[in-house]
């Protein structure tokens, strides 16, 4: 899945932390994303990577104590006017608590001080510099000053120490980052409930009925709604491999599990709404949006109706093995949908009658849009494209056939529609 940053300037500001060489694969990633970065570097830092590594990664030049210009655009106060974010990482206890009291002594502080935009701070230290409470105080003080934290990991560090002060992942930065330039004002912090992936039927502990679903197409739209800033509720058989860690994923097995999770996700995610209709344009964001279930899980039809204990022994079964199956729960219909938007997922193969299925499903399962997707064979599943019309009372949509992620770019537009908060 990759995020496009295309058309955005990103500020990265690297200071002098052992971790400063991670700083290397967040620039390529914003690179690869089609981003343009600018890099700004504390005398510290250069200790352990040169300007040189970041000059040839990023194509731009670096902004140093030594290098910094007046007669252009590579000094404190001109290089942050063109970027769109400004991301310390790694940044130390040092920074930190400069950063919190607005200490301008070096090339990164003063450019800070100087930058007017989104703020994106990821600390690592050692465990006992970040637990004092001089580090504690600061980091809570950037953050009622609208700075973005990305929590540090714990693990043994290069000190030896084992606890918290690892620089977060490279990849995790990045969502942070890409969530500040790409977040909407209609998505944001709206409660999103998706559900992804082939349920898994048990026949005993080690085996069981599922179908070919990879999850690809649920991974893709919970990290577009992610991005968006969506508070997103991932509940999945698959995993989240690939998914921003802080996406609240729920694991789930078989269709009663699915069933279970997702009414409570959307008990939830109703929790708190609100109406007004008198309130101005000004206060209506405090309101609780209304809330969207994608229902993107392939859910099994039928499951074994008397599961096992254990694994049953192929000397024990025979030559031959009837498994009795009962019906399960249909999870669209039984939901209580009323208050949430629902875009129901809809693959078929039946050329001739599969469009007709899709839309019959919306007075079926009373749900508000489906996206119906026409699959060949077996084959069709677990690619990294898909094809796909969004399907509503009024109208019939092709979007096309792009990556999963550009196509959920396209299903989240026309899903937008479905809400008179536009």
């Amino acid at each position: 899945m990759q995020v496009q940053l295309n058309g955005k300037n990103i500020l990265l500001g690297v200071t002098g932390s052992i971790s400063a060489y991670k700083a290397c694969d967040i620039a390529r990633l914003f690179v690869k994303a089609g981003a343009s970065v600018h890099v700004v570097m504390t005398p510290s830092a250069e200790r352990f990577v040169s300007a040189l590594t970041f000059e040839a990664l990023t194509r731009n030049s670096v902004l140093t104590e030594n290098t910094e210009s007046w007669s252009s655009e590579l000094n404190h106060i001109d290089i942050g006017k063109k970027c769109d974010v400004f991301v310390v990482a790694p940044a130390t206890a040092n920074t930190l608590n400069k950063l919190s009291k607005g200490i301008a002594d070096n090339i990164l502080t003063q450019t800070v001080l100087a930058f007017k935009g989104q703020m994106i701070v990821a600390p690592a230290a050692n465990t006992q510099m970040l637990a004092n409470h001089y580090t504690t105080g600061s980091l809570k003080m950037l953050g009622v000053n609208d700075y973005t934290i990305v929590e540090a990991q714990s693990k043994m560090l290069a000190c030896g120490d084992i606890g918290s002060g690892a620089l977060a992942e490279p990849l995790e930065i990045f969502f942070e980052t890409a969530k500040a330039l790409l977040k909407e004002d209609f998505w944001e912090d709206r409660r999103i409930v998706v559900t992804g992936g082939g349920t898994r039927e048990k026949i005993d502990e080690v085996r069981y009925i599922s179908n070919f679903s990879s999850g690809k197409m649920a991974k893709s739209i919970s990290l577009s709604l992610y991005l968006k800033g969506a508070d997103v509720c991932y509940i999945t058989t698959m995993g989240s491999e690939g998914l921003p860690s802080s996406i609240y994923t729920i694991e789930t097995e078989d269709a009663q599990e699915l069933l279970d999770y997702t009414q409570d996700a959307i008990r939830v995610s109703k929790k708190g709404k609100m109406s007004k209709p008198s309130m101005n344009a000004t206060d209506r964001h405090l309101i609780q949006k209304e809330p969207y279930l994608f229902m993107v899980a392939a859910v099994a039809d039928f499951t074994p109706k008397y599961p096992q204990k254990g694994k049953l022994k192929k000397s024990m079964i025979g030559d031959a093995w009837s498994v009795e199956l009962t019906q399960t729960t249909d999870i669209l219909s039984s939901l209580n949908k009323t208050g949430i938007k629902t875009v129901a997922f809809k693959a078929e193969m039946d050329s001739n009658e599969g469009l007709n299925h899709a839309v019959a499903l919306l007075k079926k399962k009373e749900v508000d849009a489906v996206c119906y997707n026409l699959l060949q064979d077996a084959t069709s599943f677990g690619g990294d494209t898909n094809e796909i019309t969004f399907i509503t009372k009024e109208v019939q949509i092709p979007l096309g056939r792009f990556d999963k992620l550009t196509l959920s770019e396209k299903i989240l537009s026309e899903a937008k529609k479905l809400s008179s908060e536009q």
